[in-house]
């Protein structure tokens, strides 16, 4: 985050502290101030499958996706999305144990 940012954000949670800011306020706020991922490659989806130690099959099935969609994710065929890209770097940081 930069200085600036980093500044605002904490007059921001001061204000909201305060009660000069609302609740609705504070999660916009929160959320401008968080710091974009760089978009999962190819590469990165194989190393967090073989990091966990599961084969494309199962990895798919614990994702809840087609076995194919893995394999084309990691030939850089196609991209995960959104929602995909935070599951794959939630089970990148903490691990398959953290779908629970």
């Amino acid at each position: 985050m930069s200085e600036i940012l980093n500044i605002a954000h904490e007059m921001a949670q001061d204000m909201f502290k305060v009660g000069a800011m609302d609740e609705i306020t504070m999660r916009e706020m929160d959320k401008l101030c968080l710091t974009p991922k760089p978009p999962i490659q190819a590469e990165d989806v194989r190393r967090i499958r073989t990091k966990n130690h599961v084969s494309q099959a199962v990895f798919a099935a614990i994702l809840g996706i087609g076995k194919t969609t893995v394999q084309q994710w990691e030939q850089g065929q196609k991209k995960p999305s959104g929602p995909a890209q935070r599951l794959l770097d939630l089970i990148d940081r903490k691990g398959l144990s953290a779908l629970g």
